[in-house]
């Protein structure tokens, strides 16, 4: 499987989370949401560990765990403690806003990756890399103009600015995933393990807090789309990490094609969500994929 594969079919998964994520926020308390969610994904690594370890050789390679050292435990921490960060605004996010509109705003992370990328290490955009970038900030305009008719003002509504910040830090996660798979040459299963681990270890004081109603809080309801969050989210990731190994792969590059997510998550919000004004959308969206095509192919 080439990188480029692996990156389109780890958006596939990444589009079906985003919609699982909808559906499972929606009108219900966030926190307990993102802690089953990331509980159920830390069970089949906890799974596969334990084979390994009654077993070993059991498990292909790429599903095997790497002993760690202290130092490069905190590595993968930092990582649990960005994305930690970047889902909490994120999610709240999702749960107030149609993913009609929060699908697209996401698809533009790959424009700060891609920055970030040419100035970390040292990638280097072509002309139609460049042109990219300028017709995903056009698309992105017009998808604002788009989300006007539901009343949403994108200068001034607190949902989106949550949204942008935690696109923002994803964005920065990936970059850091380049370095942890590529520079420091993690093994994808090792870093997705901990990862995973670790976002338990962040969320289980919330969770708690969130319980004994330390804060105003809302009401939790079990709903079925929360453990596809994680086993989504879980196949997503494992190919993304999987391509980022690859050296001759572009962060800048993969993240842009993982985030063509928007197109399942936008026809998945129109004929499963029943989302209103979704068609006014379709150009904004077509031109964000257009963005991103011209980022890839260039």
């Amino acid at each position: 499987m080439t990188w480029i594969l692996a990156s389109l079919i780890a958006a596939f998964f990444l589009g079906l989370y985003e919609l699982c994520n909808k559906h499972a926020v929606g009108g219900n308390a966030v926190f307990p949401v993102i802690f089953l969610g990331t509980v159920c994904s830390a069970a089949v690594w906890a799974g596969l560990i334990a084979v390994d370890r009654v077993s070993p050789g059991t498990l292909a390679a790429a599903f095997t765990v790497d002993p760690l050292s202290w130092r490069q435990h905190g590595q993968i921490l930092v990582k649990s403690v960005i994305v930690a960060v970047s889902w909490v605004f994120t999610y709240f996010a999702v749960k107030h806003l149609p993913v009609s509109i929060a699908g697209p705003v996401r698809s533009t992370g790959p424009l700060w990756t891609f920055t970030g990328a040419l100035v970390l290490f040292g990638e280097r955009p072509h002309f139609w890399q460049t042109v990219g970038v300028v017709v995903i900030l056009l698309a992105f305009w017009a998808l604002s103009l788009a989300g006007r008719a539901e009343g949403i003002a994108f200068h001034r509504d607190k949902w989106i600015g949550f949204l942008a910040l935690g696109t923002l830090l994803g964005s920065v996660s990936g970059l850091y995933d380049k370095h942890l798979m590529g520079t420091l040459q993690f093994r994808a299963s090792t870093v997705q393990a901990w990862f995973q681990f670790y976002l338990v270890l962040l969320f289980l004081p919330i969770v708690i807090g969130w319980k004994q109603r330390w804060w105003v809080r809302g009401e939790f309801h079990w709903r079925w789309s929360i453990p596809f969050i994680g086993l989504t989210l879980l196949v997503s990731d494992y190919l993304y990490f999987w391509a980022l190994r690859n050296p001759e792969a572009l962060v800048s590059v993969v993240t842009a094609i993982r985030r063509t997510s928007v197109l399942v998550g936008f026809v998945g919000g129109l004929f499963w969500l029943g989302e209103r004004n979704g068609w006014k959308k379709l150009p904004a969206v077509l031109g964000l994929l257009a963005g991103v095509a011209m980022i890839v192919m260039g």
